[in-house]
C-alpha cells in the first residue's frame, strides 16, 4: 500500500508561520515525510532547517526546486546543510517550473528544460554520492567543488509534466511528482512511466500524487481551494492539462490576463472536484485510493487551512489511512 505525506500549502492569503502550524501537525500525527517547497515566503532550505529544529521525526522532502534558478552545487549545499543543522534525512525533488519564475524573477533562461532536468539530476548524484562536483553537459557545467558531508542515501525526485520531462523522470529520477491531477491522468503516466524507464532498462521510479484535501468544506475552503488552482490555468503544461479536461476557455482568459479574482469566480465546482478530495472522511478516503488504484505510490496531501487550523482536522482524519 502506498504511505501518506503531507505538503506545506503556502495558501494565498493566509499568514506566512501558518507553514510551521502544518509541520508541528504533521509530525504530532505521526506522518513519515514532510514537502517543503518554495513560494514567495521562505526560502525551502531555511524553512526545512527550521522545521527540522522543532519537529521531531518526520523526513523532510525539499521540493520541487526550480532547476534554472538553482544548479547542482546550490542544492547540494542546501541538502547538506538542512541534514547536518538538524539530524533529520532530507530528500529532494526537482521541477522546471515556470517561465514566470526562472525567467521573469530571476532572471534566468527559460528553456531547454528536459535537458537541463537530465543534466542536474547527473551532476547532483555526483556530489551527493561522493562530494565532487566533476560535470559537463550542454546546459549544466561544473567542477572543483567539493561537498565536505556527502549524502550517498538521498533520493532525487522529478516533478513532470508533458512527454520531454515524464521519459526524463522515468529514465534518471528515484520518484516522479505530479501535482493537480485527476486519476485518470495518473494512470496515463504511471503507464508511460513504466514503458520509459522498462526500455531504460531499469526499476520503474515511484509515482507520488500531490492532492490538495478539505474536510466538510464550507465557503471559505471553497474559495481557498479556488483562489489556489486558477494560478496553474496559465504555465505551460498545466493550462494544456486543464484545457484536455474541458475548461481550455479558463486557461485562455488565465492566458490572455484575467485577474486570478475573477477567473476563481467563475471556476465551477465539479473542475475542483476533479482534482481535490474535498467532502467528509470517508469521501476523501474513497477518493485517495482512485489515485492509489490508478497508480499513485504516494499520496502527499495538501490540506486546506481557511476553516481547518493547520489542517489539523483533516490530517488527524487521514492519520490511520496513513
Amino acid at each position: 500500500m502506498s504511505d501518506l505525506g503531507v505538503v506545506i500549502p503556502y495558501w494565498l492569503y493566509r499568514p506566512d508561520l501558518e507553514a510551521l502550524d502544518v509541520a508541528d501537525a504533521a509530525d504530532r500525527l505521526g506522518y513519515r515525510t514532510l514537502w517543503i517547497g518554495e513560494m514567495v515566503t521562505f526560502d525551502a532550505f531555511a524553512l526545512a532547517t527550521a522545521i527540522g529544529l522543532r519537529t521531531r521525526q518526520i523526513g523532510l522532502r525539499i521540493g520541487p526546486l526550480a532547476i534554472g534558478v538553482r544548479g547542482p552545487v546550490s542544492i547540494a549545499l542546501g541538502m547538506s546543510s538542512v541534514a547536518r543543522l538538524t539530524g533529520r534525512e532530507v530528500d529532494v525533488a526537482l521541477g522546471a517550473s515556470s517561465p514566470t519564475i526562472v525567467r521573469d524573477w530571476h532572471d534566468r533562461p527559460f528553456g531547454k528544460a528536459a535537458v537541463r532536468m537530465r543534466e542536474t539530476v547527473r551532476a547532483l548524484r555526483g556530489i551527493l554520492e561522493d562530494g565532487r562536483a566533476d560535470f559537463a553537459g550542454e546546459r549544466v557545467r561544473t567542477r572543483g567543488f567539493r561537498l565536505r558531508h556527502a549524502l550517498p542515501s538521498r533520493e532525487v525526485a522529478v516533478a513532470a509534466f508533458g512527454p520531454a520531462m515524464t521519459k526524463v523522470a522515468a529514465e534518471e529520477a528515484d520518484e516522479v511528482v505530479l501535482n493537480i491531477v485527476t486519476p485518470g491522468i495518473v494512470a496515463r503516466v504511471r503507464e508511460t512511466v513504466d514503458a520509459h524507464a522498462r526500455a531504460a532498462g531499469r526499476n520503474p521510479p515511484r509515482l507520488a500524487v500531490w492532492l490538495s484535501v478539505a474536510l466538510n468544506p464550507g465557503p471559505a475552503s471553497i474559495s481557498q481551494l479556488a483562489g489556489q488552482l486558477v494560478v496553474y490555468l496559465k504555465p505551460p503544461g498545466y493550462g494544456e492539462m486543464f484545457t484536455e479536461l474541458g475548461y481550455g476557455e479558463l486557461v485562455r482568459r488565465a492566458r490572455a490576463g484575467e485577474s486570478y479574482a475573477r477567473l476563481a469566480k467563475d471556476l465551477p465546482a465539479e473542475l475542483l472536484a476533479r482534482v481535490c478530495a474535498i467532502g467528509t472522511a470517508g469521501q476523501i478516503r474513497d477518493r485517495i485510493a482512485k489515485y492509489r488504484q490508478a497508480g499513485a505510490d504516494h499520496v502527499a496531501l495538501v490540506p486546506c487551512t481557511a476553516e481547518d487550523p493547520a489542517g489539523s482536522s483533516v490530517l488527524g482524519a487521514l492519520k490511520e489511512h496513513a
